[in-house]
């Protein structure tokens, strides 16, 4: 086979590899956000809201009809028939606008929720760190409700927010870096082969900027966790207060990197 060939053949095989990957990620970033719950919830509430639409033009036009039945332009038959359809659509529109209303409420509870970033794709790079971040996430969130809790602890209540606060901005730094990390493993995917070795050591670099930032978050959920564990102590604070402070200016760090 012609050299020349066999080369533009390689270079299509591996052009072709990574659109199907970019191209899954993609559809993958579009179906999660089809299935997000808000999003269930956002067209639940159009289809309602415009059934309810409905209903009030249709009720508007059977108190245009009565009004004429009452002024003897049309038959008291008509207007009968119109009274009986005036309540029965009544009916409907009233439970209409009660379920816009449920999901109203439910949408304001799922507003109250974290809401997360889709995963890396697995064959990134940041993909491992990111799920350790998650579950660090979510036992974190139940340790410091606890904590939060003056019938279980006695810990401050400053102490708890202010670590809750720290763990907020620090996550949101990591995620920063986690998503320039996915940009570069794009660039160096994308760029000729005697352009990749700078981007291969960008993203080596950014990997163990996220093992670090994680490594930091799982500290402040471990200091927690002690926390929880010796609440009866008499100084329970000092720990979970020298974690806090050591994550907030890892989070710093983080971001002044980022930038």
């Amino acid at each position: 086979m012609d050299p020349r060939r066999r080369v533009a053949g390689e270079i299509a095989q591996v052009i072709g590899g990574q659109l199907q990957g970019q191209l899954a990620d993609q559809v993958k970033r579009r179906y999660a956000a089809w299935n997000d719950p808000r999003a269930k919830l956002d067209r639940r509430y159009r289809r309602s809201s415009r059934v309810l639409t409905f209903w009030l033009i249709v009720l508007a036009l059977l108190t245009t009809v009565g009004t004429l039945a009452i002024v003897g332009v049309i038959g008291p038959g008509v207007g009968v028939g119109a009274a009986l359809g005036f309540a029965g659509t009544a009916v409907l529109a009233v439970r209409t606008n009660l379920k816009m209303r449920d999901i109203n409420a439910r949408r304001r509870q799922l507003e109250s929720a974290p809401v997360r970033e889709p995963l890396p794709a697995r064959s990134s790079a940041a993909r491992l760190p990111v799920e350790r971040l998650e579950d660090a996430e979510d036992t974190l969130r139940e340790l410091l409700r606890q904590l939060d809790s003056a019938a279980l602890t006695s810990v401050p209540a400053d102490s708890v927010e202010q670590a809750r606060a720290t763990g907020a901005e620090a996550s949101s730094a990591i995620r920063a870096v986690s998503r320039q990390l996915q940009a570069v493993e794009r660039a160096r995917d994308t760029a000729p082969p005697l352009d990749r070795a700078p981007l291969v050591e960008g993203v080596r670099r950014l990997r163990a900027q996220l093992d670090e930032g994680v490594d930091g978050y799982c500290g402040l959920v471990a200091a927690a966790g002690r926390v929880l564990a010796e609440s009866t102590a008499s100084h329970p604070r000092q720990v979970l207060v020298e974690a806090t402070d050591h994550l907030a200016g890892l989070a710093s760090a983080l971001r002044e990197l980022s930038r």
